[in-house]
């Protein structure tokens, strides 16, 4: 008895293995943006006291920490998704 299937391997593709994406962690991007905009605060914090008003430097540490911190976990999880 003949088997129905027939198997041939002449000019068949190999069998393709999946490749093993970056996974994504929300909490880790979440760290990431956190950790990102809070040393931002604080560089603005320390610029800001030397040039006499620490809140101003808090603000605009803030104000360009958090889209540096949105580019910093996108170029982290540019291929995650």
């Amino acid at each position: 008895m003949r088997c129905y299937k027939v198997e041939l391997t002449f000019g068949m593709l190999a069998r393709m293995e999946p490749t093993p994406s970056a996974s994504f962690e929300p909490a880790g991007a979440g760290a990431l943006l956190g950790g990102v905009t809070v040393a931002c605060v604080a560089v603005g914090a320390l610029i800001g006291w030397a040039v006499g008003s620490v809140g101003l430097g808090i603000l605009a540490g803030a104000f360009i920490g958090v889209p540096l911190g949105v580019v910093a976990v996108n170029w982290r999880y540019r291929n995650a998704i």
